[in-house]
C-alpha cells in the first residue's frame, strides 16, 4: 500500500509509538527500511502535548 501511494497521494498516519520505536515495531530490517523511508521522506509531523481531551472534558 505504501509503494503504491508514495509520491502520487497523500497519506495519513496516526501513532501513540513514537516514531524512533516504529523499526522495531515493524521488524524485519530490509521490509521496514523501504517503508519508513517511503513514509517519512517528505513527510510533515504534528507532534501534540499536553493533557488528553478526554481527561480535560470530564472534569
Amino acid at each position: 500500500m505504501i509503494e503504491d501511494r508514495y509520491s502520487l497521494k497523500s497519506t495519513l498516519i496516526a501513532s501513540q509509538l513514537p516514531i524512533e520505536n516504529w523499526h522495531e515495531y515493524i521488524g524485519e530490517a530490509p521490509p521496514a527500511d523501504a517503508i519508513l523511508d517511503r513514509l517519512l521522506h517528505n513527510a510533515h509531523r504534528f507532534l501534540l502535548k499536553g493533557e488528553s481531551m478526554r481527561k480535560i472534558s470530564s472534569k
